[in-house]
């Protein structure tokens, strides 16, 4: 029934699957013969970064954070709260930041200056989606899947109001879903 809300599917599974396995494959070679964190920032990231993993033929271990600077908005309101920080150290770890989706960059922005003041020997940001249009700070990323059109998107993890996450594609939802009240969604 989710289907309904949906206006178009940007992304379908056979896509995604490919420019995941495309992304692991550099993200391997990359960090070949170097043990490697992944950092999923919750609760968008999950998807993607289960996907992710299963294409890096390398010991890897997993954490996860949660951070929000929207609340119950659709706007950020700049302001980011830790929601849930890491369980293990990262000081001399290689760090790879894995995020659904890049808009304003000011949480992604937070997080890295955050994640190098604990002293990582290195650290990089992998997201599945962009908005460069929406940028409100400069932002490295070093892997990304696809630059999107400045619209609500949903899908593979990603929410509105915490629905839709279950759909198996990334699509843009129809104004009229959203325009209704607030909800999470970027």
């Amino acid at each position: 029934m989710l289907e309904k809300d949906v206006k178009d599917i940007l992304f379908d599974e056979p896509a995604l699957a490919r420019r995941v396995a495309e992304l692991g494959r550099r993200i391997e070679e990359d960090y070949r013969g170097r043990e490697l964190l992944v950092i999923g920032v919750l609760k968008g990231a999950n998807v993607f970064l289960g996907d992710l993993i299963r294409q890096i033929g390398l010991d890897l271990e997993v954490d996860f954070i949660a951070a929000s600077s929207y609340g119950n908005a659709t706007e950020s309101s700049g302001v980011v709260r830790i929601l849930k920080d890491l369980d293990y150290p990262i000081e001399g770890r290689h760090v790879l930041l894995i995020e659904d989706l890049i808009d304003t960059g000011l949480t992604l922005q937070y997080l890295a200056e955050n994640f190098r003041s604990r002293g990582p020997a290195s650290l990089k940001i992998c997201t599945l989606l962009d908005k460069p249009e929406r940028r409100k700070v400069d932002i490295t990323v070093d892997y990304k899947g696809f630059d999107i059109p400045d619209e609500f998107i949903v899908g593979y993890g990603i929410d509105y109001s915490q629905k839709y996450r279950n759909l198996p594609y990334i699509a843009t939802l129809k104004p009229s879903v959203y325009s209704q009240g607030a909800g999470e969604a970027r």
